[in-house]
């Protein structure tokens, strides 16, 4: 029987192909118990890859994967460990109520439905059926048949994706309140903002490699370039051709977010390029900046 000390989760080496695709190459990565771990990347980082690995979903290559002492499927980890991906199919036609006390029907010992409720905001929807209810609720539906089981380990994908502020609020709550009861959880997002705040540590995937692991203060602290952002008529060509850039992107709606180590040479450049330049903003320090410096810069493996 596995020791209670050892990792929540374990990946050393691990490799994982998809025809001549790389998705994760040589990752390891050790994560306590009782600590709140967020896994980030930009689209194709090997984020969801990961997670399916741990879940048992997917075979690694190569290399060593452990949840909880055991081998990712285990039987036995169906009593401690929970998933919340980023698609979730439940009965539509069972109310809210009825899904959580199936669920909780499966664990020798469930959370009692009401601390569950509570924890989330639940109580105006409980005799709602699922398919009646909001993306919002159903996402928090998803979360609460996720822990009515009490689980040692809570593996998020994306699990605020297309939730409101309100909703993203109860979500933060309900795993806030989890945590304190000392569960794991590993959860992977594009909320930067959602990382800095909840995670404790964070854990950057670029091309299927951890290239960063750290606090979040860790991570920011490393960043000497500032952030700027604004609309403006100039190409995305042209932005990265400023002097001092590190980093240029250009949104559809003609926002540009820019990472310059020489801001003060940066601004001048941008102002007599684009006379029309506006809701400029200069910022320093932020989790966002940081990662799209490290993955920006750090080669590919």
């Amino acid at each position: 029987m596995p020791s209670s000390d050892c990792p929540a989760l374990q990946m050393t080496n691990v490799g994982k192909r998809f025809g001549t695709a790389t998705a994760l190459h040589g990752l390891s990565l050790d994560i306590p118990r009782g600590q709140i771990a967020a896994l980030l990347g930009r689209n194709g980082a090997g984020k969801t890859t990961a997670i399916r690995i741990a879940l048992g979903l997917l075979s690694a290559d190569s290399g060593n994967v452990a949840v909880l002492g055991r081998k990712p499927g285990s039987p036995v980890l169906r009593r401690q460990l929970a998933a919340m991906p980023q698609q979730t199919g439940l009965p539509g036609t069972l109310t809210v109520q009825e899904l959580l006390q199936v669920f909780a029907a499966r664990h020798a010992k469930p959370r009692p439905l009401a601390e569950v409720s509570a924890d989330l905001g639940l109580g105006p929807v409980l005799r709602k059926r699922y398919a009646s209810l909001s993306g919002g609720w159903k996402r928090l539906t998803q979360f609460a048949v996720a822990v009515i089981g009490d689980p040692d380990l809570l593996v998020l994908d994306e699990p605020t994706t297309g939730l409101d502020v309100d909703a993203r609020q109860a979500f933060w709550a309900g795993l806030r309140a989890r945590t304190a009861r000392g569960a794991t959880v590993l959860f992977s997002t594009h909320y930067l903002e959602e990382a800095d705040q909840s995670a404790e540590r964070i854990l950057l995937l670029h091309h299927g490699a951890l290239i960063a692991d750290g606090p979040p203060a860790a991570l920011k602290a490393k960043l000497s370039a500032r952030r700027i952002t604004c609309r403006t008529t100039l190409s995305a060509e042209r932005l990265a051709s400023l002097p001092g850039m590190g980093h240029a992107e250009l949104k559809p709606s003609g926002e540009a977010v820019l990472l310059s180590n020489a801001p003060e040479v940066t601004l001048r450049a941008l102002l007599a390029a684009d006379e029309s330049i506006a809701n400029l903003t200069v910022q320093g320090g932020d989790l966002e900046s940081a990662v799209l410096a490290l993955t920006n810069t750090e080669p590919k493996p």
